[in-house]
């Protein structure tokens, strides 16, 4: 839990100190919202060959080396004097985070029975989602007070603390010997309509959240001041959403998942119809919130029901689908923002997102094929 924070604050800062990094770097805003991008798609392009290459280890081993990576380029980011160095220094944050996912999910729910893994994943996904509620907030406040280093090099000491944590206490044991290694009810076609729909979402929910400091401000009319408390009080909803979507996802795993992207979309669309008001934005943003954490951890859910063969292989994907969808959301964003004010990149997040939404009641409507075990 304490490194999935630490790894979601770690993903999200730029997001927080975007202008800061800009004004000291002397880059466009656009530019260092491709800190966003370039983690993504790293994400996305690492995580399978990832887990390939690190099938056969001790998943103790592996963590062990993931945060030691986290740590490591931590302190590179906050001693970067370049924006291509930081660029670097995310980037090898986002070969860790790549793999991470995918190997701690099916470590924590093997250490509980199957009736329970919702739970455990819900209890991973609130750590998570701590990084918006605290880990962003936080480091943007540090980093308006201080300086953009400053946060950015918070990590490296938290993924320490981590890392001493599970190189100690976690058990031993061949990856395959997992008690989660494998899918309670692999569906391969099920498999393929989450990871599209996680990914459509993906897409849309960045398109607008990476530039959501610039929309705040510009579009609802916000002080800056004002803005680091909403970005509390969109953590915390966000917090709840997860909190809740966790304690009912053994008992409704796939109304969660529709009921999130459903929420995410709505919201979005809200935020580009009356964020001009002030009192709407503040509602709209809350309510991506709720739905922005559930999103994820709901996929991650359904990839240990159905996945078709190893459960990290089924995560890791999802995990790059998703962080495909992010980069390209991010990257979407940029293209949009130079042609339009930011309530574009809104309406491009919430049609996108509502497309995840058809995907996954489309597949309810399909007759059902036959279930793969590969």
């Amino acid at each position: 839990m304490a490194a999935a924070f630490t790894f979601n604050t770690a993903e999200n800062l730029p997001i927080g100190l975007l202008e800061l990094i800009s004004r000291s770097l002397r880059v466009s805003p656009s530019e260092v919202g491709l800190l966003v991008t370039g983690y993504g798609v790293t994400v996305a392009v690492g995580s399978l060959p990832l887990v390939h290459a690190t099938r056969a280890l001790p998943r103790r081993h592996v963590l062990t080396g993931l945060l030691a990576a986290l740590v490591v380029s931590s302190l590179a980011a906050a001693l970067a004097t370049s924006y291509w160095l930081l660029l670097a220094a995310r980037l090898l944050t986002a070969l860790a985070q790549a793999l991470f996912w995918a190997v701690m999910g099916p470590v924590a729910v093997g250490l509980f029975a199957p009736g329970v893994r919702g739970r455990v994943l819900g209890a991973l996904s609130v750590a998570g989602s701590l990084a918006l509620v605290l880990g962003v907030p936080a480091g943007t406040w540090l980093g308006q007070r201080s300086d953009w280093r400053v946060p950015l090099a918070v990590p490296a000491a938290l993924g320490f603390l981590s890392l001493v944590t599970v190189a100690v206490l976690l058990p031993t044991s061949r990856p395959e010997e997992e008690p989660a290694a494998y899918g309670i009810r692999p569906d391969t076609r099920r498999f393929a309509i989450v990871l599209a729909a996680g990914t459509l979402s993906a897409t849309g929910a960045f398109a607008g959240y990476t530039y959501i400091v610039t929309f705040l401000r510009e579009v609802s009319g916000f002080s800056p001041s004002v803005i680091n408390t909403l970005f509390v009080a969109f953590g915390a909803a966000c917090l709840a959403g997860v909190s809740v979507t966790g304690a009912l996802l053994d008992r409704f795993p796939q109304a969660a998942l529709t009921t999130a992207v459903a929420t995410q979309a709505m919201s979005m669309l809200g935020l580009y119809a009356t964020g001009t008001n002030p009192v709407a934005a503040v509602v709209f943003l809350a309510l991506m919130g709720s739905a922005l954490g559930p999103v994820f951890m709901t996929t991650q859910n359904e990839m240990l029901r159905c996945a078709p063969g190893r459960t990290d292989i089924a995560l890791a994907a999802n995990s790059g689908a998703y962080n495909a969808g992010i980069a390209g959301g991010a990257a979407l964003g940029g293209l949009i923002l130079p042609l339009a004010d930011t309530r574009g990149t809104f309406l491009a997040g919430g049609l996108l997102t509502l497309a995840g939404c058809a995907v996954l009641l489309g597949g309810k409507l399909l007759p059902h094929g036959p279930e793969s075990a590969e």
